[in-house]
């Protein structure tokens, strides 16, 4: 496992268009965006799926990463973009298929899990906020579930940290009760 220094070297190096660098910054970001992006999709496969879109949007991308903040906060702005993304495409495709059940196929872990069925609550419930206050998204979202500091929150938001905190908590107080209907 490489240590975060050598990983924001790697990003620097990969931004200033080293393919090399970029192709070890891959290698070395794909176990952590995994597992980062199952934060969000219950379902192994979708959280893959959304990984392989994270390393793509990388891949794509990583000449946007100016190194003003460090590059594992732009990353997880990445997967959070691209996590909600995927489970927004999955909601979108379960819509549109008709409603028949095969009792001989076995249960969808995203409907029978404990574990599934809260993270799928918790993405109804941003996505419900995002609809009544989208302002507040981006805070709980890079505090709560990508576990950044609030440091890092408030620069990446581009607000003060007393106003970020504000946020904070009204985006847990208007998500509590939603989540507590959910269960």
């Amino acid at each position: 496992m490489q240590d975060a220094a050598a990983t924001e070297d790697l990003a620097r190096r990969a931004a200033a268009a080293d393919p090399a660098a970029l192709d070890e910054l891959l290698l070395v970001i794909r176990p952590d965006v995994l597992r980062r992006c199952a934060r969000f999709l219950p379902c192994r496969e979708d959280a893959e799926e959304a990984a392989q879109d994270v390393l793509l949007q990388v891949a794509r991308k990583i000449t946007s990463f100016e190194g003003r903040s460090r590059f594992s906060t732009w990353l997880y702005t990445v997967v959070a973009n691209c996590s909600r993304q995927k489970y927004r495409e999955l909601k979108r495709r379960a819509a549109e298929q008709p409603d028949t059940v095969d009792t001989t196929q076995h249960p969808d872990p995203r409907t029978t899990s404990v574990i599934a069925g809260s993270r799928i609550d918790l993405l109804e419930a941003l996505e419900r906020l995002e609809r009544e206050s989208p302002h507040l998204v981006a805070p709980l979202v890079y505090r709560d579930l990508c576990q950044l500091d609030y440091a890092e929150v408030a620069e990446r938001v581009g607000i003060p940290l007393g106003t970020l905190k504000s946020r904070l908590h009204e985006a847990r107080k208007q998500v509590r009760p939603w989540l507590a209907d959910a269960s």
